[in-house]
Parts: C-alpha cells; structure tokens; sequence
C-alpha cells in the first residue's frame, strides 16, 4: 500500500481527487478522513500543520518552581498535539509499503514532513520519497508525483532550529517579565526573537508622533477660469536654493500675500508645460505586495493570509507565500491569459489583451527558485462556489495577474503658471491618453485633474482667493502592510511568519486599532528591554538567527551551532536582567495600570481605573478607594478597553467594549451615569412576576451603564427585566398588548423607518425564538453548501461543532477559516 501524506486535511482530499480521477472514497480512522483508490493500495492522509511541538519536559511546566534562567540549559523534547492524527498515520504507516510526503513546499512544509516522516518511521521501515508543486492543480500534482524527491533534511533543520530558538526566548523572556511584575495566569507578559523587535518599531514610531511639534505654515489658493472651466491654482514663491516653495512660515508674509491675491480680478498666464509619462504595469505578487495590495480592500494580514491559502489549498491560485516577483519560463502567460477570456466575470478583460501584441508580462526585482509570484492557476471557481471574502481576494489576484500582462498606461500632465498682482500660481492638470494596465485593474488609481488649454499670455478670470491655515503633521502610524513591509526591510521575521508576528501583538494586548497603535504596556516592556537588556528588541540579533537559519539550510551549519549560540546569547542577556528584575517588575506593573486609566476622579481627585470584580464584570473605580468609593458601571457585554479620545467635560478617556462582532464605544463613563440619573424611570404596566401579589410594575429604566431595559420598580427585590436597545429615543405608544397589557414601543433613531418594537415581552420572546440555533443551517453565513462540506467533514450537530477545533476544521473545510468557525461557536453558546 502507497501512504500519502499532505499537511492539511482540504489538500488530501483534493490531491486524492486529482490522482484518482475522482475516484477516492472516504473513511473514517480516530476520527481523522483517510481517502483511497486503487482497491485500497493507495491512501491518502491529512495532517494539521504540525502535529506534534518542541517542548520542554513536565518537570519545567510550574512557572513558580523553575527560574527562567534554568530553561536555557534545558533538554527539549517532542510531544503529539494531534494524538488521534498521530495514531492514524502510524497505523496507516504500519499497513504501508512505501509513502510519499507531499506537504507545502517551502521552510515550514519541510519540516512538517519531517515531523511526518520521523513518526511513521520510529513504526515501520519503507522507502519514503518527497514531492514538490507550487499549486495544487492536476497538472503540477501530478507530475509532482511523475518526478519525487528526497526530503531535504537540511531545509527542515533550519525550520526545526527556528522552533527551539523560538521556544527558548520566548519561554524564558516571558516567564521572566511575568514573573517580575507578577502577572500570571491569562495575563501573562509575552516575549519573543521576532515580536519583540517587531513591536519596537511600533513603539518607536508612536515615540516619533509624541515627540512631534506641530509647526504653523499657511498656504493659499485662487480659482481661475477659461470660458465655463474653473479649476484650483496655488500660490508659491522661490525659496532658497531657488526651489519652488507652497509653504509660507510666516503669518505676516501670508497675510500680505492674501492681500495682493484678493485685490486681484485676473491672472496672467506665464508659463504652459506639456509632458506625456509612462505609466508602468505593476510587478508579479510577492507575499508581501499580496497583503499591502489586499489591506487596501480592507483585509487585515491574518485574514488576507488565511483567504489566501483556502485559495490556494482550492487549486485557484498558487502558494501564497513567496518573495519571487518574476514569473517561471515554464509559465504561458498567453495561454492563461486565454482561460480566463473564457469566463463571464474576466472574459471581456482577458479577451482584449489577446487582442493586442505580444504579451510579455512584467517582472519585478527579486528572482528566486522555490515558488513563483501569486498568480491565478486557471482552474477558476463559479463566485457562488466561494464566499464573498474569497471571491473578492481571488478577483484581485487575477486582476493582478491580468494587470502584469498588460500595457503601460499613458499620462499626459499639463503645468500652467501665472502672474496675478505680483503672485505666482500654479495648476497641475493630467489627462488619461492610453489606460493600458488600468483597465483590468481598477485598484489603481485612474482619477483626472482637468486643467484647461491655455496660452501663454492669456489672461484669466481669478475668483475666490483662499488662505489657509495649517499645521505640519506628524508621522502617521504604520498599517499592518506597510508594517510587514519594513519588518522585510529589516530582516525581521520571514514571509511566512511576519503577519503571524502581528496577530499576536493583537492577541497579548501590546497593540489596538489599525493602524497598530501600542499599548502601554508595549512602551513600558520596550523602555524595559532598551534599559536593562537591548538585545531582546534588536533587530540585528533576529537578523543574525534569520542568517543562520539560512546557513542551516544551505548545509553550511548545523541546528546544534546554531541553537547552542542562540543559548549563549540568551544567557548573556539574563546576566544583564539579573539585578534588575525588581525595577523591571515596578516598570511593568505600573505600566499595566496606565492601560486602565481614565482620568481625574471627580469626588477626590485621583485616577479613575478600569477594574474588575471578584464576579468577573468590569466597572471604573478610583485608585483611591478605599479612601474614595466612587465607582461607575461598564456593559456587561465586551472587555473594555481605553481609547486616545477624551471627553471634554470630564477629562477622561473614552472606553470601547470589545465584543467581537459586537464591539461598541461605551464613551466617556460619567456622561453616561449622568445621562442615566437625568432619565426618570417611565412606568408602563404591572410586571408579570411580582404584580399582583406585591404590586411590582414595569418601567423604561436608563442604567449608568449606558444600557436600557423595562425593568421591575421593586428591583432587587424582583429582578425581572427585558432588554431594549442602546440607541434611539423610545416612544411609549397608545397601542397595547391585548395578550400582556403592555404599550407597544417604538425606536427612532434618526437612521430610516422608525422600528416597530411593539410590546417588549412578545419582541423580547420573538427574538429569543429567532436567536434559537437548533441546527446548523441557522448559524450566520452557514447556507446549504456550507454545512454540506461541514458534513463532509463530520460535523453534522451543533454539538459537533462546539467540540471541534477551529483550525482543523479549517483545515478540512475548504473555504471557511478558523476564524468564521470560532465566530460560529460563538453564537451557538451565546443562544445555549
């Protein structure tokens, strides 16, 4: 029997599907999809990535019995993550002859085939060869298959050398700064070779933007005309050296400049300049272009990632982690051009670039051997086939492709100046002659200034003069592509890990919004690391492990060098920590306090804090207490977290509640308890529970915690409540429940048609039958093809579901992502 083994479960099924002819069955082992063919002679298997992890052993596990200097000299060890995909290869491997490995083809894929390799081996001795492809299409699968390999060991080290380095430093970093600031548990403080020098330009640039001084400067414009025509011209003047200045530094110069400029009625033209450029196609996809190109539709690097490799995984496009922008000789650019002249959605596009001449497609600046650029494969998918997100990144990557086969666009820029009562103005027009590229690629920008012919000497109609007023800008934060591009600038990171690098800076709280704005607890473990042990945040250290992991691989080291030199290295930075974990501790612990600060207590004048109860909800109080008992409420629903904004009243930071999906601004927390205090309870009937035996009755309550509710008047006592709506004022009508005697409702919030809420027991009982998921097919985003290749995979329950773990799911469900199967379980248990 052949053994087969893929890194994920999606691509076993589809390279099933391609070498069987669409032949293979299904069965089941340990809970694990195993496809045949050929009578059984030939299985196929899906890993989960890495199914077994470098560790240190059981005796290092309890942070508090073992000093995080003692993991430097630490044995590591491999440990099964996915015992039941492990047990099924090495079952499989015990009925095998021969297997074949035929995981991702770059550093990390090696590896897992390594990790594979060596579990089916340590059961069972066979020949064992490698394959190779780009893209998971019948053509480059199955000669993949026609021409097998070896593994390349040296490649695997490299990667396997990057995991225990990883391991080491972080591990022993983090256990140090928690343990110093003693925070444990959930809330532990994470380091790491790669995030940490990562989150230094991060810091240093919000560094950059607080030290900013903002400098005043004014600028002017006029409108001119010619016939009907108007457009904009600006003021300038020749500065020093002779260079064309629009800034004016000095209120007084721009005044009297202004002055001349309103007086004028006319403006002369003195010079008229034509010129054509040459706009450029745009080059192949590398990794990082893919993001940068996908971030501007919306995506985040994670996510566009993960679109991506579904993608992939598909056979749509080929491996979407690569720094090649040249495209491969064996590549037809015609021909694929020609499959996609075939389609509804690209035809048209395609079909005129056959069209036109020759087709040679552009290349970009880095050639290397291992993968090409991200480019479609010409299998193209029906868009009801794929999900909207997929669609949309899969239109982009064949756009882009299309885009690199096509002709440069053509600009023509007209430059106009004139003289109006002693003042130089200028006009910049450009016209589209020839669109070339930008007619199958709509990402970039196209948009025309019109400015008129003119000649010189011809007057002009000025109109309207304008002065004014700015102030230059600082720095503006980096976005997580533009991030992903200097980290491959500097060297930090790989294609394969850098956007991974930034989910986690997410995930650990060092970083907000998007653009990544530090927390400051980020300052405070940066200002940490550059105080008491720069190396932790030095980008040439991660540079010089990248090197060496590179040398690994090129043969020219060896994985203990290389690991053995990290463990000199990390043990010269605790020789730098060591006297200093008591100063670190303070720095870190009230750093964590500054992420939680509001502003001013108004009953005694210390710091409003975030904090949290012994139940586990959260509440603003006064670092004060117990001295100061002054406290607010938060929602219940969402983690807060405090924002830039401020509220000008009270002086203090606005707090957002995260809530996935859900995620709302709270605002500014005494507003909000004022807003609540202002609002008189509005009683509306007896309350169901407690009416007629206490008299209890139903009323519109507005909570300090910014939440409404018909609640019971005689609360605590009875605690019957129902929600309502955050926003919109409510209006109590004259209509009322004939079944519960209550006024039907209506929401206006200014946005539409009023909503009907009508009477809040029967909306409230509506809305927990709709909120009802009893299958399925009722989870948001879940249609008939979904749960269909969800029951493919043996999730065929809610139930199912709940127990399942969302990256194998992923890895078996083409087109769903880890992340839309944790957003599902998510609303199963929101509705249990």
């Amino acid at each position: 029997m052949e053994l087969i083994i893929t890194e994920k479960d999606n691509a076993a099924r589809r390279i099933a599907d391609i070498l069987s002819d669409g032949s293979a069955g299904t069965d089941r082992r340990n809970g694990v999809n195993v496809y045949q063919w050929d009578g059984g002679q030939t299985v196929c298997v899906g890993l989960s990535g890495h199914v077994v992890a470098v560790d240190f052993p059981p005796e290092y596990d309890d942070w508090r019995d073992v000093r995080p200097v003692e993991l430097l000299r630490a044995d590591i060890e491999k440990r099964p993550t996915q015992e039941n995909i492990v047990r099924t290869l090495q079952e499989l491997a015990r009925e095998a002859d021969e297997a074949v490995i035929a995981t991702d083809y770059d550093r990390e894929g090696e590896l897992i085939g390594k990790e594979a390799y060596e579990l089916v081996t340590e059961v069972a001795s066979m020949p064992i060869e490698r394959v190779r492809f780009s893209s998971i299409t019948e053509r480059e699968v199955k000669n993949a298959f026609e021409n097998p390999d070896e593994l390349d060991f040296d490649l695997a080290a490299a990667g396997e050398a990057r995991q225990i380095i990883d391991l080491l430093w972080g591990a022993a970093l983090t256990r140090f700064l928690s343990l110093s600031a003693g925070q444990l548990g959930e809330d532990f403080i994470s380091v790491g070779r790669v995030q940490s020098p990562t989150l230094k330009l991060i810091v240093d640039r919000e560094r950059e933007i607080e030290a900013f001084d903002p400098e005043d400067y004014w600028e002017l414009f006029a409108d001119l005309h010619k016939d009907s025509v108007e457009f904009e011209a600006q003021y300038f003047f020749e500065g020093e050296g002779g260079t064309e200045e629009e800034r004016v530094w000095n209120e007084a110069d721009a005044d009297d400049a202004y002055a001349a400029l309103s007086q004028a009625t006319s403006a002369t033209v003195t010079g008229v300049r034509r010129r054509t450029r040459t706009d450029e196609p745009p080059a192949p996809f590398n990794t990082t272009q893919f993001i940068r190109a996908a971030s501007s539709l919306g995506y985040g690097a994670g996510r566009a990632m993960s679109i991506a490799e579904d993608l992939y995984t598909a056979g749509y496009i080929t491996y979407p982690r690569t720094d090649n922008t040249v495209y491969p000789e064996d590549l037809d650019p015609e021909d694929l051009v020609a499959t996609f002249a075939d389609t509804g959605a690209f035809g048209e596009d395609a079909a005129s670039l056959l069209d036109g001449d020759d087709i040679e497609p552009t290349r970009g600046e880095t050639e290397t051997t291992d993968h090409p650029p991200v480019h479609p494969t010409g299998e193209v998918p029906g868009k009801a086939d794929i999900g909207d997100d997929e669609w949309e990144v899969y239109e982009l990557v064949v756009r882009r492709f299309l885009a690199t086969c096509a002709d440069p666009a053509e600009w023509e820029h007209l430059r106009v100046t004139a003289e109006a009562n002693g003042c130089q103005l200028k006009a910049n027009g450009k016209r589209l002659l020839e669109p070339g590229y930008l007619d199958v690629y709509p990402y970039a920008s196209s948009d025309e200034n019109l400015v008129p012919d003119v000649d010189e000497g011809e007057a002009l109609d000025l109109t309207d003069a304008r002065l004014e007023a700015k102030q230059t800008q600082p720095p503006r934060r980096r976005g997580q592509s533009r991030l992903i591009e200097t980290m491959e600038g500097l060297g930090i990171g790989t294609k394969s890990t850098r956007h991974n690098t930034i989910e986690k800076l997410y995930d650990r709280g060092y970083i907000e919004d998007d653009p990544p704005r530090p927390t400051r607890l980020a300052m405070a473990v940066v200002e940490a690391a550059e105080e008491f042990a720069d190396l932790v945040v030095d980008e040439e250290m991660t540079q010089q492990l990248e090197q060496d992991m590179t040398a690994i691989a090129n043969g020219e080291a060896t994985l203990d060098d290389v690991t053995d030199e990290s463990r000199e290295m990390l043990g010269r930075v605790f020789d730098e920590l060591h006297d200093s974990r008591e100063a670190i501790g303070e720095h870190l612990r009230e750093a964590l306090k500054d992420d939680k600060r509001l502003g001013p207590c108004p009953e005694c004048g210390e710091t409003l804090i975030v904090r949290r109860s012994r139940r586990g909800s959260y509440f603003v109080g006064c670092e004060g207490f117990p001295d100061c008992e002054n406290t607010y409420q938060l929602p219940s629903s969402g983690e807060p977290t405090v924002m830039e904004e401020s509220c000008d009243e009270h002086d203090l930071n606005h707090v957002k509640m995260l809530a996935g999906r859900s995620t709302f601004v709270h605002g500014c927390p005494i507003c909000k308890a004022e807003e609540a205090d202002a609002q008189e309870d509005e009683v509306i009937g007896a309350c169901p529970e407690c009416g007629e035996e206490h008299g209890g009755e139903l009323a519109i309550k507005h909570l300090q915690s910014g939440s409404r509710l018909v609640g019971c008047t005689r609360y605590p006592d009875c605690d019957y409540s129902l929600p309502l709506p955050r926003r919109g004022d409510i209006e109590v009508t004259d209509e009322r429940c004939p079944e519960h005697d209550l006024p039907e409702l209506v929401v206006h919030d200014g946005d539409g048609d009023p909503w009907e809420l009508g009477c809040p027991i029967c909306n409230f009982e509506e809305f927990q039958a709709r909120r009802a998921t009893r299958d399925l097919d009722d989870l948001d985003g879940v249609g008939e093809k979904t749960a269909a290749k969800l029951a493919d995979a043996e999730i065929e329950s809610l139930s199912d579901l709940q127990a399942a773990d969302p990256d194998d799911v992923a890895s078996r469900v083409s087109g769903v992502s880890a992340d839309r199967v944790r957003d599902w379980q998510e609303q199963v248990e929101s509705a249990s």
